[in-house]
């Protein structure tokens, strides 16, 4: 994996919090600040849509894409034969 130097701005604050994690666990200050830009990194994804939530695209799961294009069709309440 190659890397890439880059320069970011943070307070002191925060600078000496990040170096006391690093201490603590044996690590550089460099290694806990790319941590934590791949957890963010990982959060920031796509939301689910309601079809990917449900079909993994598999074969054989095809019930919520074979839902979505049916029509609408409601129930009456009044139907006794459900």
């Amino acid at each position: 994996m190659a890397m890439t130097r880059t320069s970011i701005m943070a307070d002191d604050a925060l600078l000496d919090r990040l170096r006391t994690i690093a201490s603590r666990e044996g690590k550089s200050l460099a290694a806990v600040i790319r941590e934590g830009l791949e957890l963010r990194a990982r959060r920031d994804r796509p939301p689910l849509t309601f079809i990917a939530a449900f079909a993994s695209g598999d074969p054989g799961h095809d019930t919520a894409r074979w839902s979505a294009d049916a029509p609408y069709q409601p129930l009456s309440w009044r139907d006794d034969d459900r």
